[in-house]
């Protein structure tokens, strides 16, 4: 099956032997994006609110590069560092997904990449 890496300038850089996201079929796999800032490559950190609306706009730059946007999205996960912090992350989530949002878990882990406290990976179909 012939498939097809999709970079955004406007994600972060990978940080490990992975793709911001691959395209087959019509389908795209956006791998876990974090808070980073795509321009300056620090960690957005003031909040869990400012921390997932940077995570959202990653996933944003990744889909548009592809040709999509959130309604394309047909399944988010999302990892947590403290469940606590559910809601608030919740709240902003849902603002990006007005219409018809997609199928989604939500887990609680031990750590995250970089020590973020909220990774969220996606699937998306044109």
């Amino acid at each position: 099956m012939a498939h097809t890496i999709i970079n955004s300038q406007n994600a972060p850089a990978p940080i490990g032997p992975y793709s911001q996201a691959t395209m087959a079929n019509g389908t795209l796999y956006v791998s876990g994006q974090i808070p980073l800032h795509p321009q300056t490559g620090e960690l957005v950190s003031s909040s869990i609110e400012d921390e997932t609306h940077q995570v959202m706009k990653n996933l944003e730059a990744i889909l548009t590069e592809a040709g999509m946007d959130f309604s394309n999205v047909l399944k988010c996960s999302i990892f947590v560092k403290d469940m606590n912090n559910f809601g608030r992350i919740n709240e902003i989530y849902g603002s990006y997904f007005t219409s018809n949002p997609p199928a989604r878990e939500t887990v609680e882990v031990s750590r995250l990449p970089k020590d973020v406290n909220v990774e969220i990976s996606c699937i998306a179909f044109k």
